[in-house]
């Protein structure tokens, strides 16, 4: 088991935790895959907890339950939940700049 701790300047806005040292954030993930380098782990670690932020928006959009009592119905559902999360997915890379592509769905 190893366990990678990582210093680093905080992005433009960020909130600093007690855990903060000198104005730095301190991030650290443990690991028990051998034999790899420690920015191909952290990297595969920013992923996974970019794909659970997916996740998160995908339920608070319309996956935490499903409304209609019929299966094909629920699949017209789902079809619209993924379009709903498809386009702020991709609008960001297209066409947003600044904080506006930090912006994430939610329900009203």
């Amino acid at each position: 088991m190893r366990l990678i701790v990582r210093k680093e300047r905080p992005h433009t806005g960020a909130q600093l935790r007690i855990t903060a040292a000198d104005g730095m954030r301190i991030t650290c993930f443990a690991t028990n895959t051998p034999d790899r380098p420690i920015a191909e782990l952290e990297l595969r670690n920013r992923l996974r907890a970019r794909a659970e932020d997916r996740i998160r928006a995908a339920r608070s959009t319309g996956l935490r339950n499903l409304p209609l009592h019929r299966a094909t119905r629920n699949k017209v559902w789902l079809q619209i939940v993924r379009i709903a999360l498809d386009l702020p997915a991709r609008m960001p890379m297209l066409a947003l700049t600044g904080k506006a592509r930090l912006r994430e769905p939610r329900r009203p």
